[in-house]
């Protein structure tokens, strides 16, 4: 299996690794089958991602998507964070194994209950905003 010079290297170097003590949003993803389980913390000021972070428990693809959405999402308006799809993070790291595309639905998907649970908390149902998130299928 042949990984992208980008994908090895947010694999090595993943940016925005940690947590957000005071998180606007925070989404949690989980793939069973898999064992991929990644958390994403949100901080929004004005419909803007101010920062983004990431806790990821997985395969190096799993760690590289989850770094890679952060970065594709930081700074920008919560409806670009929205457009955000799995096939831009694959693009973005210049490709993965196809075995290993779930992982960049699950970080698509990551980014999208973090929103959700922002909504929430604004007393905002989440669902006609963002969709409903599903735990991904292999």
């Amino acid at each position: 299996m042949l990984y992208s010079e980008k994908v090895l290297d947010h694999f090595s170097n993943p940016r925005n690794v940690g947590e957000i003590e005071d998180a606007d949003g925070v989404g949690e993803i989980g793939n069973a089958k898999c064992g991929d389980i990644m958390k994403m913390y949100l901080k929004i000021d004005n419909d803007i991602i101010t920062d983004a972070k990431f806790k990821t428990f997985g395969c190096g693809a799993a760690v590289a998507t989850s770094s890679m959405a952060t970065e594709l999402i930081k700074g920008k308006s919560i409806d670009d964070a929205l457009k955000l799809t799995n096939k831009a993070v694959v693009e973005a790291l210049d490709g993965l194994p196809a075995v290993k595309v779930h992982c960049s639905v699950l970080a698509e998907q990551a980014v999208r209950s973090a929103l959700s649970d922002y909504y929430t908390r604004q007393g905002i149902d989440p669902v006609p905003i963002v969709g409903e998130i599903k735990e991904p299928e292999e």
